[in-house]
């Protein structure tokens, strides 16, 4: 048995069963066709509790469960609607485009909605960037979103974060215990030779233990293996990274990049190394040294085109 946490003033707490989810009543065989594989699947995995209550609610709102399921999503329709001025839209997911209309005056909230009908990618899954992340309570006007504007979206859907294989995790686990056994990166002598550099003089500032978006501008004041001086550039609406060097820009495919690994410096913690792996072994990894700590997540978020919820 699962228990949610204090919600909203006004509701009351609940006690819900996933093995014995309203999806399997008769009434709901719409509802259960899908939402119930996905249930019995989640049902059946060794998440810790609090994990499988958030799959849990993600799983409903996909499925369109009635408010008595206690879910926050609400049906929107965004198209149609007298009066309502609309705007072309080009979405892109998973690398595919989706030609859309939709009112001026919808907010990121019903965008988000209106994405969910086309990929059937959950709103609580996706990460909407226009120029940075769409805020959910503003309107497209608001934003100055224009005809014809490429809105990405990235996210993973529920059979992905799903799939669990609990052999895999265990072995990954193992990995992952044997690797922190390992010397810190910034210990090591290939990389020492860099950061006995020092911070550089145009290092751009820090935020320790904070989360932000990727900034408007490049990420500039960093250094690379060879202790030469480059930025990093994301570009959103061509889904290319574009990492900057005094002789050259290499412009990345998100999708060619592997993987994303980093680590805080020692001594430095609100700073990480980074290394962007660009070929199937540890040999094409790209360092990046001193990269602000509260960017970290959102350049992986950004290059690896997906949530990493737990």
């Amino acid at each position: 048995m699962l228990k949610r946490g204090r919600g909203r003033p006004g509701k009351r707490r609940r006690r819900v069963s996933i093995e014995t989810s309203t999806c399997f009543r008769p009434g709901w065989v719409k509802l259960g066709a899908v939402a119930g594989a996905n249930l019995s699947q989640l049902a059946s995995s060794r998440r810790p509790l609090r994990e499988r209550w958030v799959l849990y609610t993600i799983i409903m709102a996909a499925a369109g469960a009635p408010d008595g399921m206690d879910t926050e999503a609400e049906a929107v329709t965004t198209e149609g609607g007298a009066g309502r001025e609309l705007v072309d839209l080009k979405i892109i997911w998973n690398k595919t485009k989706h030609d859309v209309k939709v009112p001026l005056d919808s907010t990121g909230s019903e965008l988000k909605q209106k994405i969910h009908s086309i990929t059937g990618l959950p709103p609580a899954m996706q990460k909407v960037m226009y120029k940075g992340l769409v805020p959910e309570d503003k309107t497209l006007r608001e934003i100055k979103v224009t005809s014809g504007a490429k809105i990405m979206v990235v996210g993973s859907t529920i059979n992905d974060v799903l799939a669990v294989n609990t052999p895999k995790d265990a072995a990954q686990q193992d990995a992952k215990a044997e690797e922190n056994k390992k010397e810190p990166l910034c210990r090591q002598k290939q990389h020492r030779k860099v950061l006995d550099k020092g911070k550089p003089e145009d290092v751009m500032p820090s935020v320790k233990g904070a989360q932000e978006r990727l900034p408007t501008v490049p990420l500039s004041g960093m250094y690379n293996k060879s202790g030469g001086k480059v930025r990093l550039t994301f570009k959103l609406e061509q889904d290319q990274l574009w990492i900057g060097t005094k002789e050259r820009t290499e412009k990345l495919p998100m999708g060619s990049i592997k993987n994303v690994v980093s680590e805080p410096i020692e001594g430095h913690e609100d700073y990480h190394m980074m290394a962007f792996q660009l070929g199937p072994t540890e040999a094409s990894y790209y360092w990046v040294y001193w990269v602000p700590t509260q960017y970290v997540d959102a350049i992986k978020d950004t290059v690896l085109g997906k949530w990493q919820y737990f």
